[in-house]
């Protein structure tokens, strides 16, 4: 049952943390009528005044709707929750919008086939407050029937919703893929406000240059990404030896502002094996290669060919 005209979608949402809460927001002020479920039901209360019904048992929440969106922790987390509502998933949607590898959302397509369902596993790229906003985005993968039969109803999360492709565990691997930035990110951030404190100054000080370094790093990856694709790291904007040789120097930081720089130590020996493998002289980006072969090591000449090896 799709939106058509006034009628919109019934949803059901399992799952109230306080990015569920969000998705159920989301659908109740679009005017979808939602059902709600979590494990501690008293985080059902603000979204019943706001007009959700709330389902006592997970049985009953997936009853209520033909499309069900599960917002829980982990794939496995998902499954134990569903065990006791198996048999009345038959023939209904679910979307899975939970953290998880690859492999996860395979064991979790699965179980959900074979129950009977039909299956799309999902992420969302931003943040609870961005629920609902133009620009938030949301990535699909898996049973592409689901997709076009409520796009219209998953763009109410955000309106940049992408459909990946029939693999199920797609969004999962992007998820994966993209998310892998944002630790060392918010590290190097950490490590820069701690620094500034030991000189007396504010975090809030260096966020402006910050969002700049960012919006840099962000006009450089497209380059990167043609470079690791034809796998020709032989005209670097910045090389990984220049990268080494700066390593020094998040010591030295260290060492003044009596920080804990342990962090940074990984990154120093990728970059060594990099060199040592032939790519010093090659773009920073020729680290994926690495990455690629943890076990490589110096090769004989032929390093910086028009492969760029």
């Amino acid at each position: 049952m799709t939106m058509t005209g006034h009628h919109r979608t019934p949803v059901s949402l399992l799952g109230l943390g306080s990015m569920g809460s969000a998705l159920a927001e989301a659908f109740i002020d679009a005017g979808h009528p939602t059902t709600v479920w979590n494990r501690t039901s008293s985080k059902a209360t603000p979204l019943v005044a706001k007009g959700a019904v709330h389902a006592h048992t997970i049985d009953e929440a997936v009853a209520a709707s033909p499309l069900v969106i599960a917002c829980l922790t982990t794939y496995d987390s998902t499954i134990e929750a569903l065990e006791p509502a198996a048999a009345t998933l038959k023939g209904r949607a679910l979307v899975t919008l939970n953290s998880g590898s690859p492999a996860g959302a395979r064991q979790m397509a699965a179980w959900a086939l074979g129950q009977g369902a039909r299956y799309l596993d999902g992420a969302i790229k931003n943040v609870p407050s961005a629920v609902g906003a133009e620009d938030t985005l949301l990535y699909y993968s898996g049973d592409n029937s689901v997709f076009d039969e409520f796009a219209s109803t998953l763009r109410v999360l955000g309106g940049d919703t992408v459909y990946l492709g029939a693999d199920p565990d797609l969004a999962a691997l992007y998820e994966m893929a993209v998310g892998g930035t944002l630790l060392p990110a918010l590290v190097g951030f950490f490590q820069g406000a701690a620094a500034l404190q030991a000189r007396g100054l504010t975090a809030a000080s260096m966020v402006r240059f910050s969002v700049k370094w960012f919006e840099m790093i962000n006009s450089v990856l497209p380059l990167f990404a043609d470079e690791i694709d034809r796998g020709d790291y032989s005209k670097p904007a910045s090389s990984v030896n220049l990268f080494l040789a700066g390593a020094a120097h998040d010591e030295e930081l260290g060492k003044e502002a009596n920080l804990d720089t342990q962090w940074h130590k990984p990154f120093h020996d990728l970059l060594k094996r990099a060199a040592e493998a032939g790519h010093g002289d090659h773009s920073i980006s020729a680290l994926t290669e690495i990455l690629k072969n943890p076990g490589q090591t110096r090769r004989a000449a032929g390093w910086g060919s028009a492969a760029g090896y």
